[in-house]
């Protein structure tokens, strides 16, 4: 067989792999093994594993992963969330379907400090799914407003996706984060904005809420001083230019650790937990790295990338069709596959196609984040949909995904928005130089 062949058979052995719940990390670095082993020798591919993982573990700016995570868990364990659901509920309550706003508000706020969309959905449900049952919320708003509002963590600042992104194709991660924040607020729009008609059509799923004097909301943004605090500092130190996305981490999580720990928020014991939530998640991260390395490099030995993009030019098609074509393998594999390991498994394939038609690549970074968002909250792998069911039992998975769907049309009009106006992704990236 030629290089590419076995390339492709490669590929579909990933994907079994994958099926029989192999670590994604082990099986992207077993088939990378393997395959480059056959495609040159055992010792070329012995060497080419040693050097790998001696590159990612050593590498500086991985370091950023566990910064970031220790952030989001610090917030976690120090119950922040808490205060940031109060705001958003004393903002939009008193609305049809408010609750429902705030709650996704709020996670967009989490997501500002955590990046985990598993962790948002965690806490924020926790919270927000009793309080809205307790003001008559219907099971399918509830559970869907959770699940697809969580799912903004990949989205915001700072997004273990947009990391990873950034490590494989060596953009500056900084500027990706920074080109997270508008179509993150857009989303969040779009969301509230789908809150609002289906509140409308289904009255009964979302009863207008408390109203609050302006002065209780003005506490109510008073009182996260915290989030507001640390994400200025992270991300106006990004973006000007004053420490580098490693040494932001470092920042915001040694003030966000500070402060807590001052009010008193963060025992002993939630600290030793953080901690190590933080090093197994980091750990995770980083073997994914190492595998997805070692896997790209079979793929460039076997050609299949070069192929891809060779055929890709052959249809013809405008840019736009090659990106909504993108697009669309992203939805599909999405359902099937994790968005991390989905990003390591094809970012080396579509990559060279996007920059060989002339796509800036910091916007591509948003609009992978975008679809494998969808990709959480759609069956059979959304795991931010069964994360949201195991909080609450009495919410059936139907009611969960049938809730998600809004939510999901309101994401499609968001990512088609951003793939026709690149300026909203890329303007703040933009101004840093």
């Amino acid at each position: 067989m030629d290089f590419v062949t076995w390339g492709i058979l490669g590929i579909i052995v990933l994907l079994i792999l994958f099926f029989l719940q192999v670590p994604v990390a082990y099986a992207l670095a077993i088939v990378g093994v393997i395959g480059y082993s056959i495609l040159t020798s055992p010792d070329a591919a012995l060497n080419l594993l040693s050097r790998d993982l001696y590159g990612v573990f050593s590498s500086y700016g991985l370091a950023l992963v566990p910064l970031f995570i220790f952030m989001g868990f610090i917030a976690f364990y120090a119950g922040v969330s808490r205060k940031l659901y109060e705001m958003a509920y004393k903002l939009t309550g008193g609305i049809r379907g408010g609750l429902a706003m705030g709650t996704v508000v709020a996670c967009t706020a989490f997501g500002a400090v955590c990046g985990s969309t598993t962790a948002t959905a965690a806490t924020i449900g926790s919270i927000a799914i009793p309080e809205m049952k307790r003001y008559g919320y219907g099971n399918k708003i509830s559970a869907g407003s959770v699940a697809a509002g969580s799912g903004l963590g990949i989205l915001m600042p700072p997004s273990v996706v947009f990391i990873i992104y950034g490590i494989l194709t060596q953009i500056s991660i900084g500027k990706l984060f920074l080109a997270g924040i508008l179509p993150a607020i857009l989303i969040t729009i779009l969301f509230c904005i789908a809150v609002y008609f289906y509140s409308i059509i289904s009255p009964s799923q979302s009863p207008p809420g408390e109203k609050f004097p302006i002065k209780e909301k003005i506490k109510a943004i008073i009182d996260v001083w915290e989030t507001l605090l640390v994400f200025s500092l992270v991300m106006g130190g990004m973006f000007l230019g004053i420490f580098t996305p490693t040494r932001a981490g470092a920042v915001g999580s040694f003030l966000l650790l500070v402060i807590v720990v001052i009010q008193k928020k963060l025992s002993w014991k939630n600290f030793v937990k953080a901690v190590y939530d933080t090093l197994n998640v980091s750990c995770m991260v980083i073997m994914l790295v190492a595998g997805a390395t070692i896997f790209g490099h079979f793929l460039a030995l076997s050609r299949v990338s070069m192929e891809m993009a060779n055929f890709v030019s052959s249809l013809n098609l405008p840019g736009w069709g090659v990106v909504s074509m993108i697009c669309l393998i992203y939805l599909i594999a999405g359902c099937f596959i994790d968005a991390l390991a989905l990003v390591t498994l094809t970012i080396p394939i579509f990559y060279p196609i996007i920059v060989n038609l002339g796509y800036d690549p910091v916007w591509f970074g948003v609009i992978i984040v975008l679809i494998t968002q969808m990709g959480i909250i759609t069956p059979p792998v959304g795991v931010n949909a069964y994360i949201v069911k195991g909080l609450s039992p009495h919410i059936k998975l139907e009611e969960v995904f049938a809730g998600i769907v809004p939510f999901l049309i309101a994401l499609i009009i968001g990512t088609g928005i951003i793939i026709a106006c690149p300026k909203i992704s890329l303007l703040l990236p933009e101004m840093v130089k």
